[in-house]
């Protein structure tokens, strides 16, 4: 009897460590499958090391990379691999933003269950929400210089535009340093201060919880004296009011408008607008942004809320915003890979969140309408419907510029964002940066 025992005990023994085995080899199975379909040496997908099948085009089926037996053929517009290269990558695996890289098992043809399932010789297609030609139009407006543009139908959250600099053309010789600047995707990984274009989460704050926001008034001087600290503005703008503030963009008068919100709503309002969140596009994550507001000290709160001290802004969260503010508050979520149906242009597509209450969203969106009419100029943006913010941002010695909001058009309704590291005031250099790849965007979708 104690025998029989004793074998039952050690057969349960067996079974639990066999369960338990099983159970280990499933998880891992679910998650590191494609990973071990996908590996270099398995040949039946590489050649030499480098993927042997695939196609990603753009948009409109514009082929931007196609993988073959014999090797990888890369557009053959120069200026089209350089504007894309952040949304394709390279075989090498330098760039992860790349679809050849993000998106390989749907490259390859892999699922859970069938495994490399695809035996042809091609690869699967996959098409990218991008506009080549829009992308290759936002290179050449960047100059050489280092920056990026990203834009995205707010509606359905397709983005159209997305362009890093400094680029390199994947066809060509690639840098050995994994590290290099060529491989950063500004859009996705960089996390920048944001300066005046922050003003627009430290008036949707005020104008919620500020009771008399619409009767603020302040007198600037230019210098605008805080504590012993300036917070000097470009220009003496006078006695402004909340929406000649925005439209000037005065620091004085906004570093008046954080005290009154205060540290705490401000730290909420980050939150709410989702400008510290990681955003997952396609399974590609956001660098996430980071603030600090604090509450005992008030010189430093309000450099916080005109944009400067520790603020962070990833220029992607920055563009959803953007087009929260275009939706009546809704944030839709952004992606890469082309899937949107005629119904999905209709209903919108998946949402984000409720960033913003539909008031507060369209008192915004007068007020970046008026920052157009007053600041910027209607003359200098024919035929496109803007709602913008400018910035300057101070950062590291240089002076960077940022032009963000959106248009509101039926058929194009896309928002933007466009920094350029060193070039100076936003609306000078970042503006026609955005008026040029809109007016690419809309041409190329009539």
């Amino acid at each position: 009897m104690r025998k029989q025992e004793k074998r039952a005990i050690i057969c349960i023994l067996i079974a639990v460590v066999l369960l338990g085995g099983v159970s280990l080899f499933v998880y891992r199975f679910i998650r590191d499958g494609n990973k071990w379909a996908t590996f270099y040496g398995n040949t039946q997908i590489y050649t030499d090391g480098v993927l042997n099948r695939g196609t990603v085009t753009d948009r409109y089926d514009n082929v931007l990379i196609n993988c073959t037996g014999k090797g990888v053929e890369y557009n053959s517009d120069w200026t089209i691999r350089c504007a894309t290269v952040h949304a394709v990558g390279d075989p090498e695996g330098n760039i992860p933003s790349g679809a050849i890289n993000a998106f390989q098992s749907q490259l390859i043809g892999y699922d859970l269950i069938n495994g490399t399932y695809d035996t042809s010789t091609e690869g699967k297609r996959i098409k990218l929400t991008i506009d080549a030609k829009a992308n290759a139009a936002a290179f050449k407006a960047l100059n050489g210089r280092t920056g990026c543009v990203g834009v995205f139908n707010w509606k359905t959250g397709e983005i159209v535009t997305m362009v890093s600099t400094p680029a390199i053309d994947p066809a060509g010789a690639m840098p050995d340093d994994s590290g290099a600047s060529y491989y950063f995707n500004n859009f996705l990984q960089g996390a920048m201060t944001p300066g005046s274009t922050f003003k627009l989460v430290t008036s949707a704050a005020a104008i919620d919880t500020v009771d008399d926001i619409d009767s603020f008034s302040f007198d600037c001087d230019g210098v605008n004296e805080y504590k012993g600290t300036d917070f000097t503005d470009v220009s003496t703008h006078g006695e402004v009011d909340f929406r000649s503030a925005l439209a000037q963009s005065c620091n004085g008068a906004f570093g008046s408008i954080t005290r009154e919100v205060g540290a705490s709503t401000m730290q909420k309002y980050v939150e709410k607008v989702g400008l510290t969140d990681s955003i997952s596009i396609n399974g590609i994550d956001t660098q996430a942004g980071s603030f600090k507001f604090p509450k005992d000290d008030s010189v430093k709160l309000s450099w916080a809320g005109i944009g400067q001290a520790d603020d962070l802004v990833n220029p992607c969260a920055m563009m959803v915003y953007m087009g929260a503010i275009a939706n009546s508050g809704e944030a839709v979520h952004p992606s890469l890979i082309k899937s949107a149906t005629f119904l999905k242009e209709i209903t919108g597509g998946m949402p984000l969140g409720k960033y913003l209450s539909s008031g507060t969203a369209d008192t915004l969106k007068s007020m970046m309408k008026n920052n157009v009419k007053s600041n910027y100029g209607e003359d200098n943006f024919p035929g496109l419907d803007l709602y913008a913010k400018s910035g300057t941002a101070e950062a590291g010695g240089e002076s960077n510029a940022w032009f963000v909001g959106f248009i509101d058009n039926e058929d194009d309704p896309y928002a933007f964002v466009v920094w350029i590291k060193g070039a100076g005031f936003g609306s000078e250099e970042a503006a026609p940066v955005a008026r040029t790849v809109l007016n690419q965007l809309i041409a190329d979708n009539e």
